[in-house]
């Protein structure tokens, strides 16, 4: 979440008229993430997150709220779209797509132990299995497609070993991904961005997943490695915790069940899920667009994570 688009208390006072929700009483600027732009908003009614969306098109955005809406439905803690007096999810401000959700009770757990990782496997696992109904399709939309546009994007600024490194990983994938063990991987909608600031807590108790605005179809896998990556490493070095890598994998397993082919293809998807966002943080370093509240994420994080998983096997699934 950051600031691209400034919008003023009076910009959405006139704007929210078309929502249930009352009078905006108070407006403030969210300034952790990188993608939207994103707001508290308070009203009459209650607490809300209103995101501008800076880069998804409205033709985009149906599926990612849709989901949400999808997902709620079906018993998994997500926040709830909220519809305009025409039934819209989206709606246009300051000229840019614009969505108006719940706001989550707690906040982010940021030193996740082993039975906050438990939670996020078992409700990882439930969300899987309630979108495999979903009728929309999207593929991930920072998937090896994405990663093979951006590559020679970010080479020029980054020094021969890392280029080196780099390019020899998104070779890799583009291989395994060709394998027969990856096509037998079981497929859905994804969060793809599962990180611990876009989960919230009331102490242990998990009260729900939101920034869904990467979600896409891709492998189940990918998300169970993307979240491994983030909530169950030392954050100073990228070494898995074991007991924490466990605590969410079982916990995952205990819901829907790993495959075999899931268990042959776990420590490559685990360097996909570092690939993913060490390319994604070079080139939001290197390549930024403007934002009023803006600190692009450290690249060399991943870069550790990503060579971590290239020299030392993580805990198997099961």
């Amino acid at each position: 979440m950051a600031v691209f688009t400034p919008v003023s208390l009076d910009d959405v006072s006139q704007w929210i008229t078309q929502f249930p929700l009352g009078k905006a009483l108070e407006l403030k600027g969210i300034s952790s993430g990188i993608e939207n732009s994103n707001f508290f908003l308070t009203t009459e009614r209650g607490e809300y997150v209103l995101t501008i969306f800076e880069n998804l098109s409205f033709e985009q955005l149906p599926f990612y709220l849709q989901l949400m809406r999808h997902l709620a439905d079906r018993g998994v803690l997500v926040p709830a779209p909220i519809a305009n007096d025409k039934g819209e999810l989206v709606t246009a401000l300051h000229g840019k797509p614009a969505s108006i959700v719940s706001k989550l009770e707690g906040s982010s757990q940021m030193q996740p132990q082993p039975v906050h990782c438990a939670a996020v496997g078992a409700m990882l696992a439930k969300m899987h299995l309630a979108g495999q109904d979903y009728p929309l399709k999207q593929p991930n939309l920072r998937g090896l497609e994405w990663w093979h546009h951006t590559t020679p994007l970010v080479l020029p600024y980054i020094p021969e070993d890392k280029a080196h490194l780099l390019k020899a990983e998104v070779h890799y994938q583009e291989t395994f991904a060709a394998c027969q063990t990856y096509k037998q991987l079981q497929t859905g909608p994804v969060h793809a961005d599962l990180f611990r600031n876009n989960v919230m807590f009331d102490g242990e108790r998990l009260t729900g997943f939101f920034d869904f605005y990467f979600a896409g179809c891709d492998t189940w896998l990918f998300d169970v490695a993307v979240t491994v990556n983030d909530w169950c490493i030392d954050l100073d070095s990228g070494v898995l915790d074991e007991t924490r890598v466990r605590a969410l994998l079982d916990a995952y397993h205990a819901v829907r069940p790993f495959t075999e082919a899931e268990h042959h293809a776990w420590q490559a998807m685990l360097r996909a899920g570092a690939l993913r966002f060490w390319l994604s943080r070079l080139y939001d370093f290197y390549r930024p667009r403007e934002a009023e509240m803006l600190t692009p994420h450290d690249p060399g994080h991943f870069e550790r994570i990503l060579r971590e998983r290239i020299a030392k096997p993580a805990p198997g699934l099961f």
